[in-house]
This record gives structure tokens, sequence and C-alpha cells, in this order.
């Protein structure tokens, strides 16, 4: 069987044999002789490869091999080279007039991506020039790089006729010949017309193209790791969104040496939210948070994969259900929100009748007894928050902070804190808050926690617990008393209005269990022994 050859006519491939081809090649030569130095001659060549093409799919049809039958058939159908009027020919080939070029990337012209092509076939001018000059401005100005990606995403690519037509403009012909006509065998080519890039602008070519792969190479690994960056931080977003707020597995932390456990938020949310509302914020949250992580993970998968896609309608879709997720969402935190604008504290104090040399401070009743099913914290571990979801309960864990006096007398100061819509809001919400403790004889007992009304909701409530007491007097903790104090031992001098605060840095909290200690405004300072009458 005779060797076949893959040709491209006019748009159209055909596969025909190798003295067909010889054949073939010899007849358009011999017509782009006769027209080619002749006004309008180039069209007519287009117009006479058009009708070869049109004759061979009558004949062979796409799927069948040109032979040297069907070339000569077609050659008697057109006719020979030499039997052509050029005259004759010309009037009746159509009249190009003047098209306005615009700028495209050239595909048939590329090192990177056709920008310098585009702009050499929109010119008439050799490509290699732009080449050259966006590499010095890239090497000695810096913005050669950022002005060839600023034209490559601008420009479109000249990927059909119509377009080349466009970028050409009525050079088309000149600068393509027979832009429709290449022969391929093997390594070899033959394409009629004529080379434009002189022989050291081919050098410089080969060298921009060996610059270009290279830089391409970098390029791709470089998107492939921000890609390979994209997917893992939307995959673990949203598996991390679905642990904690759909399978309620927030896990155990350490912080600071203590073991903190952080509980469920979304069962936290029906305590501090209008709970017609928090299954919307729920929902409305999934979705502002989960649609954002997905176009991560759809845009690393394009780095790294490289593919073209038409999804174009579904991600303005998506945009357009994120926004009105946000707006909704912020509409509604808004409104529940608004239940924090104002801020009231309320104070109460009980004086004791004779201020005791010795003071001990025990806790009455204590979270551990009730059994609650949730925690958490603050990021500071300064505000504690326990949930019985049995009772739809809320306790916090108030805090301790000791006052030394001038005067000599002793009291326990309750400060309330809370917020509201209004500041009278507020003040009615403070006034509310439950919190018990009782005095005997020389012991303090104070409540581990304190809790708001049944039906209210959390609105950042918290109750400091002053304890003043004259300069040297003895203190005693038990072991869940050093938690009112969370992290922090702070001792506070009181004098004719002045206050004067510091923090404890020496002493921690959980150092002060069943020891007893000298009150100072220097701090807490541990005796060696205890005093004489309790010894």
């Amino acid at each position: 069987m005779d060797k076949t050859i893959n040709i491209n006519l006019a748009g159209a491939l055909f596969q025909i044999d190798d003295e067909a081809f010889r054949i073939l090649r010899d007849y358009l030569q011999a017509i782009n002789n006769r027209f080619r130095n002749v006004q309008g001659g180039l069209e007519t060549i287009e117009d006479i490869e058009s009708r070869i093409a049109e004759i061979f799919q009558s004949q062979k049809g796409l799927a069948g091999v040109i032979t040297k039958e069907n070339v000569e058939s077609m050659i008697s159908i057109i006719g020979k080279p030499e039997e052509f009027d050029v005259n004759e020919v010309l009037e009746e080939s159509p009249v190009h007039t003047y098209q306005r070029r615009r700028m495209y990337r050239n595909p048939d012209d590329t090192i990177v991506s056709g920008v310098c092509g585009g702009m050499g076939a929109y010119l008439g001018t050799d490509p290699v020039l732009f080449r050259i000059l966006f590499v010095l401005f890239a090497v000695f100005f810096g913005v050669g790089v950022l002005l060839y990606i600023i034209l490559w995403i601008a420009l479109p690519v000249a990927n059909n006729d119509v377009r080349k037509r466009e970028m050409y403009g009525n050079d088309y012909h000149t600068r393509n010949r027979s832009p429709n006509t290449t022969y391929n065998s093997g390594s070899a080519s033959y394409a009629p017309g004529y080379d434009s890039t002189s022989r050291i602008g081919n050098a410089f070519n080969e060298v921009f193209r060996a610059i270009g792969k290279a830089g391409y190479i970098i390029i791709r690994i470089f998107l492939i790791i921000i890609g390979v960056s994209l997917v893992l931080t939307g995959f673990l977003t949203i598996l991390s969104f679905f642990m904690i707020f759909v399978f309620h597995y927030p896990g155990t932390f350490l912080h600071h040496g203590l073991d903190l456990y952080i509980g469920n938020l979304p069962d936290f949310l029906y305590y501090i939210v209008n709970p017609a509302v928090a299954p919307w914020i729920m929902v409305l949250t999934s979705i502002a948070l989960i649609l954002p992580m997905i176009a991560l993970i759809y845009w690393g998968v394009k780095m790294i994969f490289w593919f073209k896609a038409n999804d174009g309608a579904f991600s303005l879709v998506c945009l357009v259900l994120w926004v009105i997720s946000v707006a909704i969402l912020a509409i509604i935190l808004f409104n529940e929100g608004i239940s924090f604008a104002e801020t009231a504290i309320t104070t109460s104090e009980n004086i004791l009748s004779k201020s005791p040399d010795t003071l001990f401070v025990i806790t009455d009743k204590k979270i551990a007894d009730l059994k609650y099913d949730e925690k958490f914290l603050a990021p500071d571990g300064d505000y504690n928050v326990f949930l019985v979801d049995s009772m739809k309960s809320i306790y916090i864990r108030p805090s301790l902070q000791l006052n030394v006096s001038d005067d000599n007398t002793a009291k326990v100061e309750i400060r309330k804190r809370s917020s509201g819509r209004t500041h009278e809001a507020a003040n009615k919400k403070s006034e509310s808050l439950i919190y018990n403790y009782r005095i005997s004889n020389d012991t303090l007992f104070l409540n581990e926690y304190f809790t708001i009304p049944s039906g209210s909701k959390w609105t950042a409530d918290f109750i400091d617990i002053n304890l003043y007491l004259p300069e040297k007097t003895t203190l005693y903790f038990d072991s869940s008393a050093e938690k009112l104090f969370h992290r922090r031992i702070r001792v506070t001098r009181v004098n004719h209005e002045i206050v004067e605060s510091r923090i404890d840095y020496t002493t921690a909290p959980w150092e002060l269990r069943n020891k007893y200690w000298v009150i100072s405004d220097e701090g807490l300072k541990e005796m060696e022994k205890a005093p004489a009458k309790y010894r």
C-alpha cells in the first residue's frame, strides 16, 4: 500500500496517497506562480483551494483517501493553470475592501501566550522586536512582566478565521499566502508562502521559546502549589465546620497547662439568640462559609489540572446565593446584636460587723455538682460558661478580687453586669442575676457559679466579687475557692477614693489551696505555719 499523507486544505482534513500528493502539490504551485504577482491573485488562490476541497469531499468524503484519479478528475473540472484567463478569473473573484484591524493573541506565532505575535500581526511588525522589548522592560524596569500579564488577560485569542482576518486586516493574504493549506509527512512539511521572520529573528524566537517553556514549567509548579494549598484550606475548613457544627465533636485542648474543654458552639447559640432564628443562623452561616470554601477547592483543582470549563453561569448563581445569604445573616445578627447595645452595672454590699483576723474562703455550691453538658471558655480563660441541657439552664463562674482597705472594715461587694437593648433593660437584667453567698463567723461561703433567670437569654452577664479586708488579714482558701480567681490574682488598695490595682504574678491561683496567706497591696504572702488558734 502506498504511503498516505495528511493535508489540511481550506480548513478540511484529507488523506492523500503519495503520488496524488505530488500531482496536487505541483498543481497548487503552478496556480500560485500564475496568480501571486497579480493584484487580487491571493484571494483567487484561496477560492480555487476552497473549490478543490469541495470536489474532494464530494468524491471521497473526509474518511476516504484521495488518489491520483481523484486529483486528475479535479483538474479536469477546474482546468489546468495555463488554461486560466487571468483577467477573467480576477473579474469573477470578490473584491476585498478595507477591513479595520483588532488586536488578538496570535496562536500561530506564540512563545508563551501569543501576545507578541498578535501585536506583530496587528502592527505589521516582526514580533521578535516586541519580545525583546518585553524582556528589556522586565529586566530593567520591572513592568514588562506585569504589562504582559495584563495583555494576556485582556486580549482574546485569534482562534478562528474571522478573528485572524480582523487581526491582520488587509494584510491577511499577504502574511498568509495560503494559510489554510499545509502538508505534513513525518517530520517534513510544505507550506506555500513566505517566512516573515529573518534568520536572526528565528534565532531569537528559539531562545525565547526555550525561556518560555522553562517559565511555563515554573509557573505551572507555582500554580500547582497554590492550587494544593487552596484545596487543603477549603477541605480542612469544611471538615472542621462539619465536625463542630454537625457532629458536635469539638475536642480537647491544652491551654497554659490546664485541660480545657471547648463545648459545642451551636448548642450555645440557642442560649444567646431567639430560638426561632437560631436554625436560620446555622443554615445561613453554613452557606456563607461553605460556598467560598467550595470555590477555593474548585479554583485549586483548576490550577492543579489546568483545565477550562464553561462555569460562568453556575459561578454567578453561587455568588448571588452567597451575597443574599450573607446579607440576610447580617440583618439577623444585627437585630440580635442590639440586645448587647447597652451595658449596666448594679452593686450590692454586705459589711461585716467585725473584721476577722483570719477569714476562711470556702466554696458552697460547686460547679462539679451541676453535671453540666457543655462548657465554653473565653480565649483568655477568664470567662467560663456551663450549660445543663436537661434544664435549659446556663451557669457562669464569677470572678473574685481582693481589696486592701485602709479603714479597717471588712465587706463583701457584689457587682453585677449585663447588657440589653436599652440602659433600663440592661439594668433590670443585671439586677435579676442570681448569686448567693453567706457569712458564718469567720467563714465566707461563696457559690462557685451564678445563673440567669429561667427563660432569659445570655447577654454577656458577669459578676465580680470584691472582698475588702484590712491589711495583714490572714486568708485561707479551699481547693475550689481558688478557681474564682481564674488565672490571675488581683489585689487592689483603696485609699481615699484612689484605687491602686496590681496583679500578683508571683502566686498562681492553684497554689492557694489549703494554705494560710497574708494579704497586702503587694499581693499574697504565704505563712510558714497556721495561726496559733488553728494549729
